[in-house]
Order: C-alpha cells, then structure tokens, then sequence
C-alpha cells in the first residue's frame, strides 16, 4: 500500500530502514527529498512536502536509530 507526505512515521521508518548507516542530520532537505521520493511504494503525489516535513522526517529518523 502506499503511502505519502503526510506519512512522515511510515517514512521514518523506510528510511532506516533502507539507510541505517545514515545520521538523518547529515543529510541536506534537497538529498532527503530525494532519498524520500525513492522509496518503495511511496507516492509523490500525496499530500505537500514543506520543510516542516522534512525536518518532522530528520527528527523521527533520529528517533527511530535510539
């Protein structure tokens, strides 16, 4: 099923899922975006994407390695 923008736990958790090596902060919102977008079964499309989500996306991340 996919999922999108408004998902930020569900994208969280693909993220470490598919990066574990990755410090989500490292990591710049243009290349987050991107990485975001690659993964599996995640629809563009659904809902806006903002800096508010991405950096909400970089904090569950973080908490998500703890």
């Amino acid at each position: 099923m996919s999922y999108g923008w408004n998902d930020v736990q569900r994208i969280a958790e693909e993220l470490e899922e598919q990066h574990p090596d990755l410090d989500p902060y490292s990591i710049g919102f243009t290349r987050l975006q991107q990485m975001i977008k690659a993964l599996p079964d995640f629809d563009d499309t659904s809902g806006r994407v903002g800096e508010k989500v991405l950096e909400a996306v970089q904090t569950l991340w973080a908490a998500e390695k703890d």
